[in-house]
This record gives structure tokens, sequence and C-alpha cells, in this order.
């Protein structure tokens, strides 16, 4: 079983633990997610089975929505409502509008310094092993990309919203650095990503109750997965040079330096992703599986 599953994902699972869950259902050795979700967050998740494992970091590096809901005047140290609450201010005077002003300081490109609680790693140990031991470290700033960040509703001190951002980007974080440039603190109560890449929630299988039949209906090909990058076909008698590693050159007669392209079998199943340099094209990957994902 070859392809991608856009999995809904359930509050209170990790997202490791989504993928053991439709690892075991597909019977697959290789299987993995394209980008972690918290355990109280909810939504789309893509898992990748089989040679699509070999997509999952291209599937990751791609922009995600999310909407969720943030509680004014109480922050946590985990910056959201799993964690210990400490400190508490009134916020019971925050106005519409200062809200708004407050959203609007952090979209574009900003600097964002991880939470302690997160999978970041420091010398080899994930930052939050380090905050569970009593350890609070100095994290560099990442550069992340926050397209929108839109208030959707408010009712003091709760308030809905809705955020596009480049991957990496921590929506914990964003709801803290908008409380602390309130002056009350703030802390996220619910989130839910509806959007992955090109994949939103109308692509979605909730987990519960899935097997293997509904998971291989569900399955995105690995072409179509892709399906952004333009297609090249490669004729009958070269699939087989392209598998063995041959100079792609032999089958991609255009491509700039820096284009990503996808070579496709003459039945339309994905045999490679390719990159043009300033060398020529190369091999990003190449995939293996005889079928597509049907």
């Amino acid at each position: 079983m070859h392809g991608v599953a856009i999995i809904d994902k359930p509050a209170g699972m990790t997202s490791a633990e989504v993928v053991a869950r439709v690892k075991r259902i597909a019977g697959v050795r290789r299987c993995g997610h394209t980008g972690t979700l918290d355990p109280m967050a909810t939504g789309v998740l893509p898992v990748c089975l089989g040679e699509a494992t070999k997509l999952a970091g291209y599937l990751t590096a791609e922009d995600k929505a999310y909407d969720g809901e943030m509680v004014l005047g109480v922050e946590t140290d985990t910056l959201d409502r799993e964690g210990r609450v400490v400190r508490t201010a009134d916020a019971s005077g925050m106005t519409r509008a200062a809200l708004e002003r407050a959203m609007a300081q952090w979209v574009g490109e900003i600097d964002q310094i991880p939470p302690m609680y997160s999978a970041v790693k420091r010398d080899g140990r994930r930052l939050h092993e380090l905050a569970r031991a009593g350890e609070v470290v100095d994290r560099p700033p990442r550069r992340v990309r926050v397209d929108s960040f839109a208030l959707r509703g408010f009712d003091p001190p709760r308030a809905s919203f809705s955020v596009v951002c480049s991957k990496g980007t921590y929506v914990r974080s964003l709801v803290a650095d908008v409380g602390a440039a309130l002056g009350c603190g703030a802390h996220l109560a619910a989130l839910r990503r509806t959007r992955a890449g090109r994949f939103g929630l109308d692509r979605a299988v909730p987990l519960a109750g899935l097997d293997a039949a509904a998971l291989r209906a569900h399955l995105i090909d690995p072409a179509e997965a892709v399906d952004r990058l333009r297609a090249v076909p490669v004729p009958a008698d070269r699939v087989r040079h392209v598998r063995h590693g041959r100079p792609p050159g032999e089958v991609v007669r255009e491509i700039g330096e820096g284009e990503r392209i996808r070579l496709l079998t003459p039945e339309g199943a994905l045999l490679a992703l390719v990159e043009g340099s300033a060398a020529g094209p190369r091999y990003l990957r190449v995939f293996t599986y005889g079928l597509t994902a049907r």
C-alpha cells in the first residue's frame, strides 16, 4: 500500500500514536506523518505509507492553516490549556480593536522562539524533556512566516481566530506573544488544523473505525500528492533506466535551475522527483513500486 492518507486527528493522541495506528491498519513497514500536531490539537494530519514516505520531507515544507481559540488573562507554562497556570490578569476591559492590533503585529516574516514544551532538540535532547526536568534553556529564534492571523469571534476572555502560516510556526507561541503585547497574557485553548499544503478537511478521514478497506479507498496516489509539480511522462522503454539511476538528462530535456518536476510512467505512476541545477537535472527521489496506490 503506497500513498498519502489524510487523517482527521482526534484530540488526546500524539501524532506518533496516530501513525502507529495507521501503520497497523495498513500492514506496512514504512509510515510517517508530515508535521506534528500537539495531543490537544485536531484536524488534518497527512500520513505517508510505503514508497510515499519518500515524499514526507516535501509535504512537510508546505504551508498550514488553523482555526483556534485563545483565552486572555491566563498564562500557562506550556502556552496551552494543558499546562500549569503561572499567571493571571484581568482582561475584562480588553476590546476587539486592541486585540486585532496586537494580532496584526505578528503577520509577516517573524523571528519566533520555540516554546520549552516542544519537540525541538537542544544538544540531542528534546526541549519538552528538559522542561519536564525543570530546566529552561536559551532557544535561538527561528524565522517563520505568518500570512494571516485573523480574529473570527470575540467573547471576552475568549477569542476565536484563524491563521495561515509556514511550516515550523508554533500557534501557541503566537497566542502567547499576543497576550504579552496586550499585557494580560493568553494561552491557546483549542486548535484545529484545517489545511496542510493542498489537503484540507474535505479530504480527511476520521481515525475512529478506520479499517484497511476504508484506508485504501481514501488513499491519495503519490503522483497526485505532488501534482503541483510539472509532470514529465517517461516512455515505457526508459522507465527501467530511471529506476536503475541512469542520468535523468536522458529523459528530461528542459528544466530550469531550481525547478522541481515529477517523472511519470506511461500509466501515470510517480517514477521520480527531479530538480534542475547548473550541472543539469538530478534525482531527488526515485520510486520503485510497480503500481499506483489504487
